[in-house]
């Protein structure tokens, strides 16, 4: 599911730059929808990386989420500032691809569960 989320909405971004402005919103939108659909799976696979802290977890998840999209959103207006709207544009359309990263994420499949007593 996480795989679908990422790799899903990768084709819709990178088509964004070059739609007129109706097919931007339909196009938004099933951006948004996919990767919305793997939010709960997410956030559970980082629940399994720390047992028995399931709020720590999830709080730091929605607090580091929020913060790295504050600063994101600065750092986008900087570049532009500096470069122009539709270079930002652009480089945005291909966020997603960096999805692929999360190959490098652990394989949680090996590992002992606790005994539930």
């Amino acid at each position: 599911m996480i795989w679908f989320s990422i790799l899903g909405s990768a084709p819709f971004a990178l088509l964004m730059p070059y739609a007129d402005l109706t097919w931007t919103g339909i196009l938004a939108f099933i951006i948004g929808l996919i990767l919305a659909s793997a939010f709960s799976a997410i956030l559970v696979f980082a629940q399994e990386l720390i047992p028995g802290k399931v709020g720590t977890v999830s709080g730091l998840f929605f607090g580091i989420a929020f913060g790295i999209a504050g600063i994101g959103a600065a750092v986008l207006g900087r570049i532009a500032d500096l470069t122009g709207i539709e270079f930002v544009y652009h480089l945005c359309s291909y966020l997603p691809l960096l999805g692929v990263l999360t190959a490098f994420l652990p394989d949680l499949g090996h590992r002992s569960r606790p005994a539930i007593v």
